[in-house]
């Protein structure tokens, strides 16, 4: 799989491969990382590990009903789409594409230097 803008990273064979919580939330690991993939109306989003406000573990959070994953220690919310805080706090959790293809489930991360940031 080529694009120039991301290098792509295969975490899964399917999404059936992924082990979700009860708030739809899996972790798998890319480039050495610890990576959240949540679950929103049968559609994969992947998401920073720890929320940008207090380093709350995303994956104990839960994906509320209109697609925002919320931290477990503030409640801080944040967009699956594209990480914008939608409480107003004013944050931004990191989020990467998926791809569900054929051949596996692939995360993108930004090519370079920079692409964890």
């Amino acid at each position: 799989m080529s694009d120039k803008k991301y290098q792509w990273h295969l975490i899964a064979a399917s999404a059936a491969e992924l082990f979700f919580n009860d708030s739809g939330i899996a972790v798998v690991e890319v480039k050495g990382k610890k990576v959240c993939i949540g679950r929103f109306q049968e559609k994969l989003f992947a998401f920073a590990y720890k929320c940008p406000h207090a380093s709350g573990i995303m994956a104990e959070g839960y994906i509320d009903a209109v697609g925002n994953v919320v931290c477990p220690v503030h409640r801080y919310k944040f967009s699956l789409q594209n990480g914008r805080n939608t409480s107003g706090e004013g944050y931004y959790l990191k989020t990467w594409p998926v791809r569900e293809e054929e051949d596996g489930v692939f995360v993108g991360m930004e090519s370079g230097l920079f692409g964890w940031i």
